[in-house]
């Protein structure tokens, strides 16, 4: 196994994987409860299938928790991704609209684009949609490639000074002449919907103390666990990959559970093995189908983050998507299971809108 390749997967970093170039999605961020992922109280999404399994456990005084160390009958609980997500923009409209009615506030998300890519236009384009879904403001700088970086950092100040503006993204990746990390600093701490701030992923690992925003794809991944009753206290849970995007800030929110962390990396010997003893996995490596079902205890939950195109000549695009997880050995043995696509992608613009809501709150101290 010393030769297997781990590479940085995500919603956000898909550009690096597939071969028809994906710009990244970053956004993410939350006034952060140990207990509470979204930013307002919500009943969690458990569908009828589960709660009238055996593997449900109920309780006047609980949510419905799936033990994630459960055997499997047959196939494994679908985790859906997409009703998750819709359920949260449905709870973020009706946030952004009280709030509107109470205060005359609209929560307002500023993306700035510089260059010509077409998949970063694409993704775009998606959040301003989903921002006007929600009742969100949009707004966009759209800057030729040979922009200077200090374009960019004179529009991020503007924005960080507008107080209609509560989120700031700049979307990745940028010309190869800029200096990115000096550009995402740039974002003041209190707009940085990406969570990636120094001071925020610090908050982050500290027992304690509470970052502002938290990256979206990690919290998506937590806030699926929750909303689908899943059991993570005393859990122990494998983060394959170790990326700042993704696996960091995923062990840290699951450390935050008081699950028991594995972190399995490209320097990893026997992966397989450390796999084999989670209660509950989240993948994020970018390579198609590497975790077999040999790797996964029965009853395991899994949620897979990986986007990963594979050759299919049935396919009208040649090919398809696939996790980094082999779904259909995988759904023999795992009690549930994120699908790729439809799992964790339509979570990351989800906690972004959830993120922006949160800002907005926090800076007009409304509840």
């Amino acid at each position: 196994m010393a030769s297997m390749i781990f590479t940085d997967c995500s919603s956000s970093t898909t550009a690096r994987l597939l071969p028809f170039r994906r710009s990244r999605i970053r956004g993410d961020g939350f006034f952060f409860n140990r207990r509470l992922v979204s930013p307002f109280h919500v009943r969690p999404l458990v569908p009828a299938s589960l709660r009238t399994s055996p593997t449900v456990h109920s309780s006047p005084f609980a949510t419905p928790v799936i033990s994630a160390s459960m055997a499997v009958e047959s196939s494994a609980k679908i985790i859906d991704g997409k009703a998750v997500a819709k359920q949260i923009r449905d709870e973020i409209t009706a946030e952004v609209s009280r709030m509107k009615e109470a205060i005359g506030v609209v929560p307002g998300l500023a993306v700035i684009l510089v260059g010509d890519r077409k998949d970063s236009a694409t993704y775009v384009r998606n959040k301003k949609k989903a921002c006007e879904s929600v009742g969100i403001n949009s707004f966009e700088v759209h800057l030729p490639e040979d922009s200077s970086e200090q374009e960019v950092l004179k529009h991020i100040s503007g924005f960080n000074d507008d107080p209609s503006v509560h989120g700031i993204l700049v979307q990745l990746p940028l010309p190869s002449h800029m200096d990115e990390q000096s550009i995402l600093n740039a974002v003041c701490i209190e707009k940085d919907v990406d969570g990636f701030h120094p001071l925020n992923i610090g908050r982050l690992a500290m027992r304690g103390r509470e970052p502002l925003f938290v990256p979206c794809t990690p919290k998506g991944c937590i806030e699926l666990l929750h909303r689908y009753g899943i059991e993570i206290k005393g859990k122990k849970a494998v983060v394959i990959g170790r990326s700042n995007i993704v696996g960091m800030p995923a062990a840290l929110l699951l450390q935050r559970e008081d699950a028991t962390i594995s972190i399995v990396h490209s320097r990893t010997k026997n992966p397989e093995v450390i796999t084999r003893e989670a209660d509950i996995i989240i993948s994020a490596v970018g390579q198609p189908n590497m975790v077999r079902g040999n790797w996964i205890k029965p009853g395991a939950v899994i949620i897979d983050v990986g986007i990963n195109p594979v050759e299919d000549a049935k396919s009208s695009r040649g090919y398809r998507l696939v996790g980094d997880i082999c779904y259909e050995e995988a759904c023999k043995v795992a009690s549930a299971i994120t699908p790729v696509p439809g799992g964790v992608g339509p979570m990351t613009i989800a906690m972004l809108l959830s993120n922006s809501l949160s800002s907005a709150k926090r800076a007009h101290n409304f509840q």
